[in-house]
């Protein structure tokens, strides 16, 4: 005990070390804050189910990145009919409601897409609605007339017959300057989407929800499916340290185990996991795990009991074996065996514990070793569908073309995230060698 604590005192005097675990300890509490603020469930329907991306712009950067460059593109602006007063007028047959969707907007670039989403109740008819655009000049645009359905959408960017008549996509045409048909200008001031609803039923009605649709989103941005990449971006370290801890002490328990074994028993038993072993040592385990998620699986579980049953036997085993020799050999592990220790006890209780305290810089190095070979194969599109992770925001990037596109931030945030990983548990990892090692101490 006393030397763990004369370890992590040391530990303190390292700038790197302190580091490094400020990084991991960072990383700890963000996968913890991200199970418990966004469960897992929750997570997964709001990164499949549609109707959390439809009020999200397609390809937005992140905003943080725009107002440090200086620019001002606009964020999503959701204007709804409760923010508003309505008035209604009753007449022979049914009633006229008037939706009043008032906003201003004073940003610097154009909306990417302007939808209109409509919420109707009725039993039999549904109601008839007409839309009117008021722009701070004073012009009035009619945008055509619909029959609401229970659940619409109305996406006016894509209304060809209003691109034609405004000579412009809607949310470019509707926010222009009317002096500048050469080159549109955006025009800043408030607007206002009239709704004149006419609903035929005594209990029927109407709500509405306006939706400006941004070129900026959020903290991270938006991928091509309308999706948050934030949330991929905070599940992603959760599922990127559970598989990296549980990789590591899953190949270094078994390996270490299985080398004291043959160091103990010797003969046949230490031979046949050196032979093993040299064996596992040629076998290419990238290509051995795309096979097995081309041909069987790509559940993360599937992969993660392959990298762990190919690890058993690795070249550890030899550097392990190595460091138990002189152990085996040691006065003690003759008096226990005088005294009638067993051989079960003697591997757990007086050989594996000695080399323990070397082996710590060993494990927390060996963490982001898997974390970045789970996300090489979800690059490689060989990554569980069902995660949203960091490797598979990397894939979709790369099918998506976002480089090309100049969607730097796609890229970049889960790449950010990849290296930061690994440079705090590098860092950590070897300011513990530098503590535990006896052959580093004094350099």
């Amino acid at each position: 005990m006393n030397r763990w604590r004369d370890g992590l005192r040391q530990l303190r005097q390292y700038p790197s070390a302190v580091a490094g675990a400020a990084i991991v300890v960072f990383l700890i509490v963000l996968s913890l804050y991200t199970v418990i603020a966004i469960p897992y469930g929750e997570a997964m329907e709001r990164w499949r189910g549609g109707e959390h991306w439809e009020r999200h712009p397609v390809n937005a950067g992140p905003v943080w990145a725009d107002r440090l460059l200086g620019g001002d593109r606009p964020a999503t602006r959701t204007v709804s009919a409760a923010d508003g007063e309505r008035s209604v007028e009753d007449f022979p047959g049914g009633r006229r409601i008037r939706i009043p969707l008032a906003f201003d907007f004073e940003a610097g670039g154009f909306p990417s897409e302007l939808s209109l989403f409509l919420d109707a109740d009725f039993e039999q008819r549904p109601p008839f609605v007409r839309l009117t655009w008021h722009t701070p000049d004073g012009r009035r645009i009619p945008l055509g007339s619909y029959q609401a359905a229970a659940d619409e959408r109305i996406a006016l960017s894509q209304d060809w017959a209003l691109e034609r008549r405004l000579g412009a996509p809607a949310h470019v045409g509707l926010f222009a300057r009317a002096d500048r048909e050469d080159m549109p200008e955006v025009q800043t001031g408030g607007y206002r989407l009239v709704i004149d609803a006419i609903v035929f039923e005594e209990d029927a009605g109407i709500d509405a929800e306006l939706v400006v649709y941004g070129q900026v989103h959020g903290l991270a941005g938006t991928d091509h499916q309308r999706r948050d990449l934030l949330l991929a971006l905070l599940w992603g370290t959760p599922v990127a340290l559970a598989f990296g801890l549980i990789a590591t002490v899953g190949t270094t328990v078994t390996t270490l185990i299985v080398a004291a074994a043959g160091v103990w028993y010797r003969g046949w038993v230490d031979a046949l996991i050196q032979r093993l072993t040299e064996v596992n040592m040629i076998l290419p385990i990238l290509p051995i795990l795309v096979m097995v998620g081309t041909l069987y699986s790509t559940s993360i579980w599937v992969i993660l009991a392959v990298v762990v049953a190919l690890g058993i036997f690795s070249a550890s085993v030899k550097m392990y074996r190595a460091m138990l020799l002189p152990i085996r050999e040691a006065p003690y592990i003759e008096a226990a065996r005088a005294y009638g220790a067993g051989n079960t006890r003697i591997i757990f209780r007086y050989m594996i514990p000695r080399i323990l305290p070397v082996l710590i810089p060993t494990f927390v190095t060996l963490i982001p070793t898997f974390v970045f070979l789970e996300a090489s194969l979800a690059v490689l599109g060989l990554g569980d569908p069902a995660l949203p992770t960091w490797g598979k925001l990397l894939n979709d990037a790369q099918n998506q073309s976002a480089l090309y596109h100049g969607f730097f931030y796609w890229v970049l945030e889960p790449a950010a995230l990849l290296m930061l990983t690994g440079l705090g548990f590098a860092m950590l990892g070897f300011a513990l060698d530098r503590v535990f090692n006896p052959r580093l101490r004094n350099l």
